[in-house]
C-alpha cells in the first residue's frame, strides 16, 4: 500500500523514511468514543471462548504514554505548583509573589535571551526557564527591599535614587542570591506538580491502565514527556504501573537541536531521537524481562543499567503503541519510529487544552512560552501527523479496547 500524500509530507517535518508511515490496514484511523463501544467488541476474548473461536492478535510489548493533558489536566496541575511556588518563596522570605509571576518571569526570560541569542533561547528546557525565573524573583525583591532602605535611611522618595545608587545595588542582589534557596523552590515547585497531577488524575485512567496490565501482563510501560513530570513518582496512583520514564529533557543534545530547528524555517525538526530513545530503554528492560523469566542473572554494565550497552540494529516484532494528545510530537514523533498511535481527545470540561493549544485565533493558556513560529510550525506539523493517528478515543475507558483493536489489526 502506498503511502497518503499528506503522510508523505510529514517527511519533509520529521526527516525519517517513508517505510514508518506505512499503514498495515486501509482502515488504519479508528475512533473509539463512549457511544461506539460496541464497534469493538469483537477484540475482547472472553474466558469462556474455546481456542478456535480466539481472534489471532499480536501481542503488546511496549506502550508508551504521554503524561501532560494524557493523563491529568496540565492547566490544572501548572495552577496548583505556581501556588506551590508562592509557598516556597514566601518560606524564605520573599513575600508578595503572585503564582503566576514565575509564568510571566519565565516568558520575559525567554524573549530576553531570543533577542540576544535565539538558538539558545529556543533550546532552553521548562526547568531551566523556570530556574531563571525563581532567580530572577528572588533578585527583584532583594534589590526592592535594599533601594527601599536607602531611601528611608537617606530620608528621599524612592523614585529619585539614581543609578549610581541603583546600578551596584541591582549587581549586590544578583549576588545575594542563594543558589541553594533557588534549588529548595524549584523542587517545592515539581513536588506540587507531581503531587497535583494525581489528585487530578483524568476518569477511567486507572481503572485503564489496570485493565491493560491484566489483559498485557508482560508489557513494558514508559513514559515519554517533554518537561520534568515523572510517573514512577506519582506514588498513589501511576507509578505502579509504569516501568520508565524518557524526559526530553534527559537528552540534552538531541532535544536543544530540536527546538532550534523548529524555530528556524531553513531547518527541518526532527523528533525520532526521543521515541529511539524509549525502545532502546524497552529493548534493555525487555531483555531483564526475559532473563528473569528464564531465572538468569541480566547482565549489570558500570552505569547500572542493564545490557546492551549499544543500540540494537533491530528489535522484536511485538506491537509497539504510543498514546497522546499532541499530534505532532506524541504521533508524528512515535510514528516515525514505528509506532501505532493512540490519540486522546477528551471532552473539553475535563480541563484537556490539546484541542486549542494550536488556535491562532484565540489567546493561548497564560502558562503557555510557546513562541509565535514555534506555534506556527508546530500548526503545521500536526495537520501533516494527522493522518498517523491509528485510532482517536475521547474518553479513557476506552484505551483498553483501542489497543485491543489496534493489536487485533497488526496480526
Amino acid at each position: 500500500m502506498r503511502a497518503s500524500t499528506v503522510t508523505l509530507n510529514l517527511l519533509a517535518v520529521l526527516g525519517v523514511r517513508t517505510d514508518a508511515f506505512l499503514s498495515h490496514n486501509k482502515n488504519h484511523r479508528q475512533i473509539v468514543s463512549s457511544f461506539t463501544s460496541t464497534i469493538y467488541a469483537e477484540s475482547t476474548v472472553s474466558d469462556a471462548s474455546t481456542d478456535s473461536s480466539k481472534p489471532s492478535v499480536k501481542n503488546l510489548g511496549l506502550l508508551t504514554f504521554d503524561l501532560d493533558d494524557t493523563l491529568y489536566p496540565i492547566a490544572n496541575v501548572v495552577v496548583a505548583a505556581n501556588a506551590g511556588f508562592v509557598t516556597a518563596m514566601e518560606r524564605f522570605g520573599f513575600e508578595g509573589v503572585d503564582a503566576f509571576d514565575i509564568v510571566n518571569t519565565g516568558k520575559e526570560v525567554r524573549e530576553e535571551l531570543h533577542a540576544i541569542d535565539p538558538e539558545k533561547a529556543a533550546g532552553l528546557t521548562h526547568t531551566e526557564i523556570r530556574e531563571m525565573a525563581i532567580r530572577r524573583e528572588m533578585e527583584r525583591i532583594i534589590l526592592a527591599r535594599k533601594l527601599q532602605e536607602c531611601a528611608d535611611d537617606w530620608a528621599t522618595p524612592l523614585e529619585s535614587l539614581s543609578d549610581i545608587v541603583r546600578k551596584p545595588a541591582e549587581q549586590w542582589a544578583k549576588g545575594a542570591v542563594s543558589e541553594s534557596v533557588v534549588q529548595q523552590v524549584l523542587t517545592a515547585w515539581e513536588m506540587e506538580r507531581h503531587h497535583s497531577a494525581e489528585r487530578h488524575i483524568f476518569p477511567g485512567a486507572i481503572d485503564a491502565l489496570k485493565k491493560i496490565k491484566e489483559e498485557h501482563p508482560d508489557v513494558i510501560i514508559g513514559a515519554v514527556t517533554d518537561g520534568k513530570a515523572n510517573p514512577q513518582l506519582m506514588t498513589f496512583t501511576l507509578a505502579s504501573y509504569f516501568d520508565f520514564c524518557m524526559s526530553w529533557e534527559d537528552e540534552q543534545g538531541s532535544r536543544q537541536k530540536f527546538f532550534r530547528d523548529l524555530n528556524d524555517v531553513e531547518s527541518t525538526p526532527e523528533l525520532t531521537w526521543i521515541y529511539d530513545a524509549a525502545r532502546h530503554k524497552y529493548a534493555i528492560l525487555k531483555e531483564a524481562q526475559c532473563a528473569i523469566n528464564a531465572a538468569k542473572t541480566p547482565a549489570i554494565d558500570d552505569d547500572n543499567d542493564i545490557a546492551p550497552k549499544v543500540w540494537p540494529d533491530s528489535y522484536d516484532d511485538l506491537a509497539w503503541i504510543h498514546v497522546g494528545d499532541d499530534l505532532a510530537f506524541d504521533v508524528g514523533g512515535s510514528a516515525a519510529c514505528g509506532a501505532k498511535t493512540i490519540l486522546v481527545e477528551l471532552s473539553k470540561s475535563l480541563g484537556q487544552t490539546a484541542p486549542f493549544r494550536f488556535d491562532t485565533s484565540i489567546e493561548q493558556p497564560s502558562w503557555a512560552t510557546t513562541s509565535k513560529s514555534e506555534l506556527e510550525e508546530r500548526i503545521r506539523m500536526n495537520e501533516a501527523a494527522r493522518e498517523l493517528v491509528s485510532v482517536e478515543i475521547n474518553t479513557l475507558e476506552r484505551l483498553p479496547i483501542a489497543i485491543n483493536q489496534i493489536l487485533r489489526d497488526e496480526e
